[in-house]
């Protein structure tokens, strides 16, 4: 192990042991702020955010942000240990949020601190955001109005293995009732609501939307859930029901939704409408900085914060580690897959051309 990634593997064993929970990052935040300070870096604080700049920032050139998240999920239930302590056995270390992003965290921060004042023309923004699990207003959303104004693109440090996702399906979830109208079973009375959202989600099922993406494919609709009724001989007067809903770039969450509505008597309520896709084009200087440097890139059909982003600037998804691993009981983070991590982003931040 080289010196930078025992540093780096070090602060993750440290943020392993100060539970972040989403909304409850302070003492992480501390942590980063502190291994950022020690540095020699001068960390703005928003919330339990972080935002600091390369100390050859200049005015007027193009600035890349690397991002990744501080917060975790709760711990899942099976850990053979206790999932705050961090555990380094053959190679790996165990603790909740280890892969799920501290290991991405560790070697963005290991990256730009080893870039700086090496002559690169481009300026280097360090973001670590808070509440990514939940989508919450204090994180990206709370920051991203002032990232606006300073970040030409940015990398989202995910567990990919490395391999870049240059676009990424939106998340659209609506709570969907049908209404009809409560009788007797024995009669020929009431209006079955069941019925009504039984044809709703046939048409969820089966609907293709015109346009489809080069990049994510089709919007996919999957009803997940769904309840009703209150005993055997009552016709239930409600059905509610459950749509996930994957988008592309291709059309807005609040366009999917409205194409919905118009098709469905069921009322649709979306939670959210600001997960939307994104995608970056494959001309891009970073994209064009990976395919120069053989990093496999590919099309991402879960979320992060690039959801929250899209739009305000283009975005990649790349981090060591594996997606399967997240959320998980002892997740795990191999030492290797950290010092690969750290080499991969240094080579690419070399070779990106803006």
């Amino acid at each position: 192990m080289n010196s930078t990634t025992e540093i780096a593997t070090s602060l993750l064993k440290r943020m392993i042991a100060a539970p972040s929970l989403s909304s409850d990052e302070k003492n992480v935040s501390d942590i980063v702020a502190a291994e950022l300070t020690a540095n020699g870096y001068a960390p703005e604080r928003i919330g339990n955010n972080l935002i600091v700049k390369c100390k050859d920032f200049a005015e007027g050139r193009p600035t890349l942000m690397l991002n990744s998240h501080l917060d975790t999920v709760k711990p899942a239930q099976g850990w053979a240990t206790d999932p705050f302590l961090p555990v380094v056995t053959d190679g790996k270390i165990y603790g909740l949020g280890s892969n799920d992003a501290g290991a991405s965290l560790v070697s963005l921060l290991a990256a730009f601190i080893a870039t700086d004042n090496t002559g690169l023309p481009y300026n280097r923004l360090f973001v670590a955001s808070a509440e990514e699990e939940i989508s919450g207003p204090n994180g990206m959303y709370l920051i991203l109005p002032q990232l606006k104004t300073m970040v030409t693109a940015g990398i989202v440090g995910e567990p990919t293995g490395m391999k870049m996702a240059i676009a990424e399906k939106g998340l659209l979830v609506l709570d969907c009732e049908a209404e009809g109208k409560t009788g007797h079973a024995a009669r020929a009375d009431g209006i079955n609501a069941i019925s009504i959202a039984m044809k709703d989600i046939e048409w969820l099922h089966t609907y293709q939307f015109p346009e489809k993406s080069p990049l994510l494919g089709n919007v996919k609709m999957t009803v997940t859930q769904i309840q009703a009724g209150t005993q055997h001989n009552v016709i239930p007067a409600s059905c509610k029901f459950v749509v996930d809903v994957r988008t592309t770039e291709k059309y807005s969450n609040r366009q999917t939704w409205d194409i919905i509505q118009q098709h469905i008597k069921s009322v649709a309520t979306p939670r959210s409408l600001n997960k939307n896709a994104s995608a970056i084009d494959e001309q891009h200087p970073i994209v064009v900085a990976a395919h120069k440097l053989g990093i496999e890139t590919f099309f991402s059909p879960t979320t992060s914060d690039q959801a929250v982003i899209s739009g305000a600037f283009p975005t990649v998804k790349m981090g060591p580690g594996d997606s399967a691993r997240s959320h998980t009981a002892n997740e795990f983070i191999a030492v290797s897959e950290i010092e690969s991590g750290i080499e991969g982003y240094i080579e690419l931040l070399k070779n990106i051309a803006f």
